[in-house]
């Protein structure tokens, strides 16, 4: 009984063990972190890619819970073009409302007095989710096959199964909420052991299962919104959950060995195993590091220059001898992030009205943007382009 009611039941909340491992492993992802934010000058350009990145999000995030959207079904999702087949729909309409409540969210944290070491900011994404959707897919079951209704941003008021491990009682979430906060927003984690911390947060918010449904991805969310507070994001550059779905197997193995009980007098003092904790934290990590290392490469301006190039040369022959022109200013866009309409002249060395048609043509090709007919030109990242200018960026699993 006390396993499930007293809050003790989920110490410990910050592991002993493998530290040296998991100090290393931190200093090494600061140190690449500050450099992958440093890669893009340009703030458009910056702005641009974080909008593709929650894109990227959405579609590991739905991947990681069974449910795939292709980039180009996202694309139109946002646009309100919804396929005709059920299923498809409903996979859009999961992409435009984890996008939706990642946008709000990313706004929302705007504001540093917003407090998110609190229950209610928790709850607060679970109800924007699923308030994001019709109330037909706000239906679950449980394992037994019975359905229920789900409530945006309410706890479950049921028990639950979690593979072995079984969550609290509902009637005590309150207080183990309560506690998982005011643990993870308190004075005693440095910032040297942040990135530690938020690790241990993703396995205990998901240990607590606050609610019916939703809790994988509100955890995805959740710990996105403490990487963004603490400015350990890249300015939202790489993606965690691209390498939480990349290793889904060995994530699910992890969270569930952390959800054990201590495994004797060397495992820690709390009831669960600090052991299967560290491991975690360290799996974690370690999958941090090696998205970030990704994006570091995707981003690099030679390296992308150079697939611009490539993308012209084989999607873009329908355009003939213009397609060069236009893809010496989609690269300059690449590197600038935006420039008056004058600018093509010094990059095409053309007159007026051949770089009014080459302005044209980029527009029609959605491979770059403006405000207005005279306004400034940036770039553009429609989901055409997206495997040329960063291949493997999305992948199917």
């Amino acid at each position: 009984m006390d396993a499930f009611t007293r809050i003790s039941a989920m110490e410990p909340l910050f592991p002993q063990q493998r530290r040296a491992e998991l100090s290393e492993l931190s200093a090494e992802l600061l140190l690449k972190i500050g450099r992958l934010s440093g890669q893009v000058h340009s703030p458009v350009v910056r702005a641009k890619l974080a909008v593709l990145l929650r894109w990227m999000n959405c579609y590991y995030s739905n991947l990681i819970e069974g449910h795939k959207t292709e980039p180009r079904s996202i694309e139109r999702a946002l646009r309100a073009d919804f396929s005709d087949d059920p299923v498809k729909r409903d996979n859009q309409r999961l992409s435009a409302a984890h996008i939706q409540v990642e946008s709000l969210m990313l706004e929302r944290l705007q504001d540093t007095s917003v407090a998110i070491y609190e229950p209610e900011f928790i709850l607060w994404l679970h109800r924007e989710f699923y308030q994001g959707l019709p109330e037909s897919m706000r239906v679950a079951k449980t394992q037994s096959g019975e359905s229920y209704q789900i409530v945006p941003g309410a706890y479950r008021d049921f028990m639950v199964d979690v593979g072995r491990h079984q969550p609290p009682y509902f009637e005590n979430l309150s207080a183990f909420m309560s506690r998982f906060c005011e643990f993870y927003g308190g004075q005693q984690i440095h910032e040297t052991d942040r990135l530690i911390a938020i690790a241990a947060a993703h396995h205990r918010l998901g240990w607590i299962h606050p609610f019916g449904d939703g809790n994988g991805r509100v955890m995805r969310l959740y710990s996105q919104a403490m990487l963004h507070r603490h400015q350990l994001d890249g300015a939202g550059l790489w993606s965690l959950s691209r390498g939480l779905a990349r290793y889904r197997q060995r994530y699910y193995a992890s969270l569930e060995s952390a959800d054990q009980i201590r495994q004797g007098d060397r495992d820690g003092r709390g009831n669960l195993t600090d052991r299967g904790l560290a491991d975690f934290c360290v799996f974690f990590l370690e999958t941090m590091l090696d998205q970030v290392n990704f994006m570091g490469d995707r981003l690099d301006l030679p390296g992308l220059r150079m697939r611009i190039e490539r993308y012209f040369q084989f999607e873009m022959t329908h355009l003939g001898k213009d397609s060069e022109f236009l893809m010496r200013v989609v690269r300059a866009l690449a590197d600038e992030g935006e420039f008056s309409r004058a600018r093509v002249q010094e990059i095409t060395g053309r007159k007026e009205t051949f770089c009014r048609r080459i302005i044209r043509l980029g527009l029609e090709e959605e491979l770059i943007e403006s405000p207005g007919p005279k306004s400034v030109l940036r770039i553009a990242f429609p989901a055409k382009v997206l495997d040329g200018y960063f291949p493997k960026l999305y992948i199917d699993l």
